[in-house]
């Protein structure tokens, strides 16, 4: 998963980006919200999290051009103002959740997973199941079958992406988008390598092959 953090603290901006890399997310770092603006004009984002007080296109106008333009990523208003007017004022421009500075970095966790989770379905799950396979969200256990699959953080975030689209041929620029950041070099075999990174320990032994290429197109997760 993406997530595109719009936030002109610095200090904040890179724990939360620490943080959440070492979740297993892909992050990228807009530093105020014209530049915000233009990240998410060129790439694609699974989240935002959104500052209120920001230099050029503050939270709030940008949040309300997102939802204008038709864009429904969700959004988590991060601010330091925590009035109840302050907090409509976000949710009516169209964020999905509010969280107010100084935050538990746990908590702000625990809604990103929410969102996320309802973003992929209408009923809030803790698991997503491709056949045998099991990934648990909350504890990040993977399992298939009995047997249970220790995995890496970038081996993890790239299988959900698959798991979040299996049946589906996805590329290797969807794949960039999604579980890499904005740095990642396009023209490596980084994700190649990962995929046989996944398919030495998921389909290792098994017989029936869940993660397959397509020649020239990408590769997707067997139903």
């Amino acid at each position: 998963m993406r997530i595109l953090v719009i936030e002109d603290e610095i200090k904040i901006a890179q724990f939360i980006k620490r943080g959440l890399k070492e979740e297993g997310y892909a992050v990228d770092v807009a530093a105020d919200g014209e530049e915000g603006d233009f990240f998410l004009s060129t790439n694609d984002y699974d989240l935002i999290i959104l500052d209120l007080m920001l230099p050029k296109i503050d939270g709030l106008t940008l949040c309300r051009q997102l939802r204008e333009a038709g864009r429904q990523i969700p959004i988590i208003m991060l601010t330091a103002k925590d009035t109840v007017k302050d907090k409509v004022r976000g949710l009516d421009s169209g964020a999905d959740d509010y969280i107010a500075k100084p935050f538990a970095f746990e908590e702000l966790l625990a809604r990103i997973r929410v969102l996320l989770r309802k973003k992929d379905s209408q009923t809030v799950t803790t698991q997503l199941k491709v056949d045998e396979l099991v990934m648990d969200l909350l504890t990040q256990k993977v399992k298939r079958g009995e047997r249970e699959i220790e995995l890496t953080v970038k081996e993890y975030a790239l299988l959900e992406y698959l798991m979040r689209n299996a049946g589906n041929i996805v590329t290797r620029t969807m794949i960039s988008e999604h579980v890499w950041d904005i740095n990642f070099d396009t023209m490596t075999n980084v994700i190649d390598v990962y995929i046989n990174y996944l398919r030495n320990k998921i389909d290792s032994g098994a017989e029936r092959k869940m993660i397959h290429t397509v020649r020239g197109k990408g590769y997707f997760l067997k139903k």
